[in-house]
């Protein structure tokens, strides 16, 4: 590019002239030539936006195409040696030397010979087109002074450049421009007068006395050809640079004009083959006048805010008036001849109603416009649903013609080339603009008040429904598919306007719920998709484009609750015969269809993978949510998918490696499509994930691991989960972590792996790498808050006991002797190992920010240790506690002596408060925590801190003192003489009922302060008044055991005595005393039994002896529940060697049975017959034959895809914002339902009301466990509204105790649920031995 043509000449010369213009203030403030040369000089240092300009954005590329070879060749000879200039401290050497040869080079001289020359003649170009410019002003300026030698002003400054285009006019001056301005005067006094006016500054015009008759004048001078181009300018002038107060003057007389002018003239519209010719004088005239209504129109939005109402309500009824013209509405009738609007040449100008959109967009003029729309102007509206009704009825006339309205949209109406219009084209135009303006209409309240309205040629009045229908019928005739090409544009196409239309009204939910949520709404889009069901024809334009915008839209209504609803629950639909249905089985019926290819009536074409997959995102709008995939189950949905997938996946897989020279027979264009399929399919099986019985699902379909591999790439890349979704895949990762296959599917895809380097790139390796720019601010909390997304994220990923079970089971700690420093962990093992198990000094001195990152580690196995499994296992494999004690021991002030005082640290305080947090059980007020953060004053750390065991005392809370009311009972004396009665039913109804009436009269009675059954301690009652404190809190405790261990026996075995009642077959046990004594508890089974013990010997209610009673029910457990498991070849750590974890509930029923291994048994042999052990009892029902195989083997408990589900589809219904809450948290319901269900409650309710959590559970029924946990969430409501907003609403829920619940307060609330729910989950619930069909 070393010359340049008269092309770049003609370029240069108009950039050039733009950069001046953009420096014109600061070149023309500068005080010399000297000084403005030195502006521009300096130019990039002192301009921030230099490098924007196009004249340097120019001289930048012709710089780079002329020179960049030279550059590169230089530049490759300089580093060919040994590369001293590449790199250090001779990079800048390097820099200097190519510039320099690259300056003496011939390409460099060439380049600036050319561009010296160039510029030089487009420079003095631009001097000799300023000087023919200045010498024709001032020849017109003689013109002036000569014909109105009387309007000359002496002033000393007239001929200043500052003031050079404007002749400044005295008040006399301007009374006689009036005059000459008159109608009366001859033409060419008022044009020279014109001429004078455009030349005097506005705001003199505008504020001189005769600015009234000057206006009038002006006014009428418009309508003459010769004059109204001058009157214009003017106009343009002030509207520029005048006040509101003085613009409406002008904007509402241009508008009576305008009007005036239609009146006299006539137009008449263009039909049949005339045409509508815009050179035309008057229609010229007219379009330049309404042109600069409507630039005016756009912008007086941005300041008529800050001038009084009535000038704004003045802008707005002078174009109301205008725009109402007297006009027949619709198709002219025989005989007349219909007249052309000013509506119609607005349209043209701006066809998408812009003008209006703006007007629309703040309150304060919205409410002016919707007030006179409603009061005097609802005309326009009635206009423009005429025209759209028009529109929509000439299209269905002409569905077969090719000259229809449509085509009109074909024709380049857009174009700025076009001079001549036909009358189809102006209707279309004007189409266009009407619909605009009722889109933005319809989306606020006031706008949807003037429906329905009444127009021509209907006996009813338009609804609000109506109009939608009548949009949508539009979108049919003419489907326009969306393009994957950005630089195509359909936004004038009758399907784009109307789609933008009902997009807008998607998005605002009151909206939508009036206009979209309707019978007719739904009835219509899905009459096309029941026609094809059907096997008749669909009277489609294009089949396939018209469902596929069928789709968005129902996706988009799908994706709100209200609209999921008419989805759900509405029966609105005639399928076939006469039977109504629900519009979610519609779309799923028709989209199995699609899938398979079984409609007839669609051709091969038709079936495309677009269309398919539109209809599977409508239908992923619905299963994503729990009620919704209630619904879908049925279908099967998800097997058909994945059936799709594993299809498609083997295709791709067969096509050949392309080979150069060789003929494929599978273009580029079809591999990608066939890619973009299968990514499709994925993405659709990968959201079941986002609810717990979705994500069982997803398991069986086999396709788990790739679904979660698509999603941790989509993750990594940050990319949207989709179009209709808020939030990211925070959520969905913490439902598939809850599991044994879902986490190992995370593991396996590279997601733990990212999750543990991005952590220890922050806490080791981030900011010190960065260049300091400031001091960084020491961390005042114990987790800085850039660690804070990481400890979530880990405490998300490690929330269930299944998920660290699968990362950290069988997995041994490194313990290497020397780490290195650029040595990184990659998995939960080594991360356990670099920042929790921190017991050696090669550990210390291989971390750059030792305590703050031990302290991370602290604080995260904290997390963990909440749940008691994860705990055990981490205690049975690498002593933590003994980890913990030995660097308490090591953390004193003097090593040496026997009782050094204790280091108060970050360090010591997160240890203290880990070993208490694992040692001690109990709940809210069975135990103390201490807390991490110190005090003021001289003692700043109150708690002792300990480094072997026992704890002291002050971190268990002694038991309350508790009163025994009368022992006479009504459910005491109904279970002490009743017997099992001939009608079953009628004796659980009564327990039922009298257990309700205590539960919420009396709880005392059922809390171990009500009476016993046995007349022993009956009598004993008599002198409990003399016991001491301890002795009595004991006797109570046993008074709590025998009424609450009596009604669980009789109830359970009335249950599993009962034909109806028992679910599973009866348990057939009987163990020998020699296989039970042979038995091998594992480790943490024994750490489990020693958690037990020390909770019921602080809650008085187990001898000292108990551990051999204890170690006695487990073995017998142990082994009943090993002949009820099958045998699995499932390589997940959780599916072999038996339970992973310890028995909870078997534990919890020996402390009921107050250490009485022979009751203990019982009880839980009779329950596991019952459906509500398959619930409350973990262990029981794992990888039990009384379940399909592919369910036993997949590691996922019904707990999680049953009672999770269901308490995540009762929160959303009774407790929304906890819902909502939960959703953007990226936590779910689930995780912290399956912690609390999994160990009973333990350490997060007191133990009595974890009684109550067992006997409400079979006493009401399994379903009671779902309401119960739906009641906890309600009851921390405001707890979990408050963590959320400040980011800790994981760590809350997990390391918190429930205060302050009790199962009584909450009964009645959960009767509620049960008369609302129950024949929904309890039915759900009973399907547990095929959930998947």
């Amino acid at each position: 590019m070393s010359q340049l043509s008269a092309d770049d000449e003609v370029e240069l010369q108009s950039l050039l002239r733009q950069l001046l213009r953009s420096v014109d203030d600061r070149i023309s403030g500068a005080p010399s030539t000297e000084c403005a040369e030195e502006i521009l000089l300096h130019l990039e240092e002192t301009d921030k936006n230099f490098h924007n300009y196009e004249f340097v954005k120019y001289l930048r590329q012709y710089v780079e195409s002329s020179l960049g070879t030279v550059v590169e060749d230089e530049t490759k000879n300089l580093t060919r040696g040994d590369g001293q200039h590449a790199i250090g401290s001779g990079h800048d050497t390097l820099i200097h030397a190519v510039t320099r040869r690259t300056r003496d080079s011939a390409e460099y001289q060439q380049m600036m010979h050319t561009l010296k020359n160039t510029m030089i003649m487009v420079v003095e170009s631009l001097i000799n087109k300023f000087e023919e410019d200045q010498m024709r002003k001032e020849e017109m300026q003689q013109q002036h002074s000569q014909s109105n030698n009387q309007y000359t002003d002496n002033c000393s400054d007239s001929d200043s450049s500052f003031n050079q285009s404007y002749a400044f006019i005295r008040q006399e001056q301007l009374q006689a421009l009036a005059e000459k301005l008159d109608s009366s005067k001859p033409k060419e006094v008022r044009w020279e007068a014109l001429q004078a006016l455009c030349c005097a500054p506005p705001s003199d015009v505008l504020s001189c006395e005769s600015w009234s008759s000057l206006r009038r004048n002006l006014c009428a001078a418009l309508t003459d050809p010769d004059l109204s181009d001058h009157v214009l300018q003017f106009f343009a002038k002030s509207f520029s640079s005048s006040p509101l107060n003085v613009t409406r003057e002008i904007y509402t007389s241009l508008a009576k004009t305008v009007e005036s002018s239609f009146l006299s003239h006539k137009l008449s519209f263009p039909t049949g083959s005339a045409v509508f010719d815009i050179n035309r004088p008057e229609i010229s005239r007219l379009l330049k006048q309404i042109r600069l209504m409507n630039d005016f129109q756009k912008e007086v939005t941005t300041f008529w805010i800050r001038h009084p109402e009535k000038y704004m309500e003045e802008v707005i009824e002078s174009t109301f008036s205008l725009l109402s013209f007297p006009h027949e509405h619709g198709s002219a009738s025989p005989g007349t001849e219909k007249a052309l609007e000013p509506i119609h040449l607005l349209a043209l100008l701006d066809i998408k109603a812009t003008w209006f959109k703006k007007w629309m967009h703040g309150y304060y003029s919205r409410t002016v416009v919707l007030r006179l729309l409603e009061r005097k102007y609802k005309s326009l509206i009635v206009a423009a649903l005429q025209q759209c009704i028009h529109y929509s009825d000439s299209c269905e006339r002409f569905t077969n013609d090719s000259t229809d309205p449509g085509s009109a949209e074909q024709q380049d109406t857009g174009s700025d080339q076009r001079s001549v219009y036909t009358g189809k084209e102006l209707e279309y135009v004007f189409f266009v603009h009407s619909l605009c303006v009722l889109g933005k209409v319809l989306i606020y309240t006031n706008g949807r008040k003037l429906f329905p309205i009444k127009v021509r040629k209907r006996k009813d009045p338009v609804s609000l429904t109506d109009l939608v229908v009548i949009m949508i019928n539009i979108m049919y005739q003419h489907p326009q598919p969306r393009h994957s090409d950005p630089s195509h544009t359909d936004s004038l196409s009758p399907s784009g306007l109307a789609m933008e239309v009902l997009w807008m009204l998607c998005e605002r939910t009151e909206c939508a719920a009036e206009c979209l949520y309707q019978t007719p709404v739904i009835e219509t889009l899905l009459a096309p998709v029941i026609a094809l069901l059907n096997g008749q024809q669909a009277k489609l334009k294009s089949p396939a484009a018209t469902l596929t915008l069928i789709a968005d839209v129902l996706a988009r209504i799908a994706n709100t609750d209200r609209g999921l609803a008419l989805f759900l629950y509405e029966k609105n639909l005639v399928l076939a015969h006469s039977e109504r249905t629900f519009a979610a089985h519609v779309t799923v019926q028709f989209t199995l269809r699609l899938l398979d290819k079984e409609l007839s009536s669609l051709s091969e074409s038709d079936t495309s993978h677009t269309l398919c997959g539109a209809f599977i995102f409508v239908c992923r709008q619905i299963y994503n949510t729990c009620e919704g995939l209630q619904v879908l189950r049925p279908y099967g949905l998800h097997k058909a998918v994945a059936a799709a997938w594993k299809k498609t996946s083997s295709l791709s897989e067969r096509v050949p490696t392309p080979v150069p020279g060789a003929t494929t027979g599978t273009s580029t264009q079809e591999l990608q499509n066939m890619h973009i399929w299968e990514e499709t399919l994925l993405d659709s099986l990968l959201n079941f994930a986002a609810t717990p019985k979705g994500l069982l699902l997803l398991q069986q379909t086999g396709a788990i691991n790739e679904c979660v591999s698509y999603m941790f790439s989509r993750f990594t890349k940050k990319l949207q989960v989709s179009r209709c979704e808020k939030f990211g895949y925070g959520v969905m990762v913490t439902q598939v972590a809850a599991t044994a296959p879902g986490v190992v599917a995370l593991h396996s895809s590279g997601f733990v792996r990212a999750l543990v380097v991005e952590l220890w790139s922050v806490l080791e390796c981030g900011s010190e790498d960065v260049r300091v720019v400031r001091p960084k601010p020491t961390p005042m909390d114990p987790i800085d808050r850039s660690c804070l997304k990481s400890l979530l994220s880990l405490a998300n990923l490690l929330s269930s006991s299944q998920s660290v079970w699968e990362l950290l089971g069988r997995q041994p700690l490194a313990n290497k002797s020397e780490y290195t420093l650029r040595e990184m962990p990659t998995s939960i093992p080594d991360l356990t190992d670099r920042l929790i198990a921190v017991n050696s000094d090669a550990k210390m001195n291989s971390l750059f920010h030792y305590e703050q990152s031990h302290t991370f580690g602290l604080r995260l196995l904290s997390v963990i240790c909440c749940n008691l499994d994860s705990f055990l296992l981490l205690e049975s494999q690498y002593n933590i506690c003994s980890m913990l004690l030995q660097s308490q021991r090591e953390n004193v002030t003097e090593l040496d002596a026997s009782e050094g005082e204790f280091i108060i640290d970050s360090l010591s305080v997160e240890r203290n408060h880990v070993l208490v947090r694992v040692s001690v059980v109990g709940g809210p007020s069975e135990r103390k925590l201490p807390p991490r953060a110190l005090q003021e004053g001289e003692e700043p750390y109150p708690w002792p801190m300990f480094s072997s065991y026992p704890l002291p005392h002050c971190y268990t809370l002694e038991p309350s003192k508790v009163h025994v009311n009368s022992p006479d009972s009504d459910i005491s004396a109904f279970l002490a003489s009743s017997k099992d009665s001939k009608d079953e039913e009628s004796w659980m109804e009564i327990c039922r009922r009298q257990y309700c009436d205590f539960m919420t009269s009396k709880p005392n009675i059922l809390t171990g302060k009500g009476a016993p059954l046995r007349s022993d301690i009956h009598e004993t009652s008599k002198n409990s008044s003399s016991l001491p404190l301890t002795a009595s809190v004991k006797w109570h405790r046993r008074l709590l055991l025998s009424l609450l261990s009596d009604l669980l026996e009789k109830v359970v075995a009335h249950l599993s005595n009962s034909a109806t009642e028992c679910f599973f077959s009866p348990a057939q046990y009987k163990a020998e005393e020699k296989s039970v004594k042979s038995a091998a508890l594992s480790s943490v089974e024994q750490l489990g039994i020693n958690t037990c013990l020390r909770y019921g010997s602080y809650l008085k209610l187990l001898k000292e002896d108990a551990v051999n009673d204890l170690t006695q029910l487990m073995k017998h457990v142990k082994i009943f529940l090993s002949t009820q498991r099958v045998k699995t070849t499932s390589e997940l750590i959780t599916q072999q060697d038996g339970y992973p974890g310890h028995d909870w509930l078997a534990s919890t029923v020996f402390l009921i049975m107050a250490g009485d291994t022979d009751r203990s048994l019982s009880l839980l042999l009779n329950l596991s017959s019952l459906l509500i052990s398959a619930f409350i009892w973990p262990a029981r029902i794992h990888a039990s034959v009384h379940v399909p195989v592919e369910v036993a083997e997949s590691g996922i408990t019904p707990v999680y895809w049953c009672t999770a589900h269901y308490v995540e589809m009762l929160l959303k219904a009774e407790v929304p914002l906890v819902h909502s809450a939960f959703r953007m948290s990226g936590f779910t319901p689930s995780q912290m339902c399956l912690h609390w269900l999994t160990q009973c409650f333990w350490n997060f309710l007191d133990w009595t009301e974890i009684c109550h959590y067992i006997s409400t559970c079979v006493v009401m029924g399994p379903d009671y466990q779902v309401y119960m946990c739906v009641a906890i969430f309600k009851h921390l409501q405001p707890d979990i509204l408050q963590r959320t907003q400040s980011q800790e609403l994981q760590v809350f829920l997990k390391e918190e105790p429930i205060q302050g619940f009790k199962v009584s307060n909450y009964l009645e609330f959960m009767e509620e649920l049960e008369r609302s729910y129950r024949d929904v989950v309890l039915a759900d619930m009973k399907t547990i031995r095929n959930p998947v069909e």
